[in-house]
């Protein structure tokens, strides 16, 4: 065994964090995005948006007073009663603009700081991703992370949105107005003032607390009433074949009729809330204005004086009245960052290491070193593998579905790691160098073509980005697929639908061969690179892959043996090990696996599958 050779029982996979984001965690993990190193435009707008919000404050708090002035200068003993006043009410309404105007510059100045945080921590988990392994991806679904990403970012946005600019400047303006009540009539007031502000909150968040659940089933009963609707609209012609019209129809009600329960339930006790909210407010504004009316007969306080601790009051209220919300929004956008934070916790099975070079590309031989591979410790699917395919030649690996043909181009890739033995290309351990570097070296026409939901002209210069129009034409060309684009309405600029589905198979795969030849790597990797063609493309194809192969490094994984009767060699896979291996002629005359593979297409008998090495993924 070469000395790079390792040993392993199983082959890594990601490693989770031991436990879950807890909400302060998350709140230190997007702290630093508030305050972003080296942004020195991002930090002066949040010291900027500090000043604002404490401006806003200051001139809300001082509203009142204004207030309490020209109601003041309104009682019959002012003797200013004209000019007084209207400097007064002008006054007043000037704060006012001044602290709506404070709010607002506020927010548009804070508006770049909140979105580079969302940008950021949206692009860190979507790189992330993309650096976790294939397996991490096939046990999981797409569309679950994308709804973890889409969820997390909203959930920032909400979090800044009300925990900094609702709810920290309530509790701030909270403290002003208790300090202005307490300078100017005593502690009393304050504290009045401070327990009905208190016991509204508690009850606000423990009744929030108890109706979470019914708003939970709701919103599950929600979710499942739209899926059944999607999956009976979706298999529609399914739904109609059978007559299951009235079938469906009671399985959406069913849906419908829980939904109907659970929001009964929450609505009710939305009523129990808000009604409670408001004895609380209507109790402590009684005593307030009890304690007021009964200091303006004893003389100690004025007519303005009572005006002022009741529009104190009304102004702090106001912005509670939305805590329930605001707590419940607040909670679910930090279980959402939770979620998308512990993506980006989850450490990738396969990783560069630490001063990883990149491939050094020469001839571009490929030497497979008693490799051995298990999906799963008792799933082994490939068992001391060992061939050479030699720099600029072709090899070709051919065996029953379930042989192990396709994980080795998956292993080739790097998408996972061998279990034991070593792949090198021109000598150098492929686990030595970096990924990406490997990646671009080689290029591949995959059995299952799946295209992005672009153009034909996006989906074959993927394999090279930067390409010019005219290379893309190129590998269209040498692809046999120029002629078919170029007849279509939009040519070039024809979308393909999701996944490709407004293409054919065969033309799906033709792109899928013009991207690698654009991509003119040293190594190729056909898996089944035409299996979706006719007869008459596929020998027309051939020749296109057989010129662009040319002096190349070509690993062919096929099924159909007539597409290999020409390399350089064949490999037979049975049941994870080489059965068999030699040029065309020779394994035919060893009347062998081969040629009984060779036989059986011949005379168009299906083959027998391996179905017990089928890899459990």
């Amino acid at each position: 065994m070469s000395p790079h050779a390792r040993q392993a029982t199983v082959p890594a996979v990601e490693v989770l964090p031991d436990e879950r984001h807890n909400r302060w965690r998350t709140l230190r993990t997007l702290a630093p995005h508030l305050w972003p190193r080296g942004e020195t435009d991002l930090k002066a707008r949040v010291v900027i948006a500090v000043l604002l919000l404490i401006g806003a404050k200051i001139a809300n708090v001082y509203v009142p007073l204004l207030y309490k002035g020209a109601v003041d200068a309104l009682t019959p003993s002012t003797t200013a009663i004209v000019v007084a006043p209207i400097g007064l009410v002008v006054g007043y309404g000037l704060l006012r603009c001044l602290a709506q105007g404070f709010a607002e510059l506020r927010d548009a100045v804070f508006a770049k700081v909140a979105q580079r945080a969302i940008r950021r921590t949206a692009l860190a988990t979507f790189r992330h991703l993309h650096a976790l392994s294939l397996a991490f991806h096939l046990d999981r679904q797409t569309g679950g992370l994308s709804r973890a990403i889409d969820r997390g970012v909203k959930g920032i946005e909400w979090l800044l949105s009300f925990m900094l600019f609702n709810i920290v400047p309530t509790l701030l303006e909270i403290a002003m107005v208790g300090a202005v009540l307490w300078s100017l009539y005593g502690f009393i007031f304050a504290l009045v003032n401070l327990a009905t502000i208190g016991l509204y909150v508690a009850y606000t968040l423990a009744i929030t607390e108890w109706r979470t659940k019914f708003r939970r089933a709701m919103n599950d009963m929600d979710g499942e009433a739209n899926t059944k609707a999607i999956d009976s609209l979706i298999n529609y012609e399914t739904v109609k074949y059978f007559g299951n019209e009235d079938h469906e129809a009671r399985r959406y009600d069913g849906a419908l009729r829980s939904y109907e329960r659970a929001a009964v339930i929450s609505k009710a006790s939305l009523s129990l809330l808000n009604v409670g909210q408001g004895v609380i407010i209507a109790v402590g504004l009684i005593a307030v204005m009890v304690m007021a009316a009964n200091r303006i007969a004893a003389g100690t306080m004025t007519i303005g004086d009572f005006v002022l601790v009741n529009s104190y009051l009304i102004q702090l209220y106001l912005p509670l009245n939305f805590l329930g919300m605001v707590y419940r929004e607040v909670r679910q956008s930090l279980i959402d960052m939770e979620q998308m934070f512990h993506l980006n916790e989850v450490v990738p099975a396969i990783q560069d290491r630490p001063g990883a070079r990149g491939l050094e590309i020469g001839a571009g031989a490929i030497t497979f070193d008693r490799v051995s591979f298990g999906y799963r410790p008792d799933r082994v699917v490939l068992r001391d593998i060992s061939f050479t395919v030699p720099g600029g030649r072709k090899v070709a690996i051919v065996g029953a579905s379930g042989a192990g043909k396709s994980t080795i181009s998956r292993l080739l890739f790097r998408f996972y790691d061998v279990t034991e033995g070593a792949i090198r290309i021109d000598g150098q351990d492929i686990r030595d160098v970096t990924q990406e570097s490997l990646r671009a070296a080689i290029g591949i026409v995959p059995q299952d073509t799946v295209l992005f939901n672009d153009t034909i002209d996006y989906n074959i210069a993927y394999g090279r980005p930067k390409a010019i129009p005219g290379e893309v034409e190129e590998a269209a060309r040498l692809a046999r697929v120029h002629d078919f684009v170029t007849a279509l309405p939009d040519g070039y600029d024809t979308r393909v639908g999701e996944r490709g589905l407004k293409l054919s198979g065969g033309e799906k795969q033709r792109v899928a061969i013009a991207r690698a030849f654009l991509k003119r790597t040293r190594i190729l990797l056909f898996d089944e690179a035409t299996s979706a063609l006719d007869t008459r493309t596929e020998r027309a194809i051939q020749a296109s892959l057989d010129e662009v192969a040319r002096d190349r490094t070509t690993l062919v994984i096929a099924h159909r043996l007539s597409t290999v009767v020409d390399v350089d060699e064949i490999i037979v896979l049975a049941d994870g090990r080489i059965a068999e291996r030699g040029h065309h002629a020779d394994l035919l005359a060893q009347a062998g696996l081969y040629a009984a593979m060779w036989q059986r297409q011949q005379t168009a008998i299906p083959p027998e599958d391996d179905v017990s090495a089928v890899p459990m993924v």
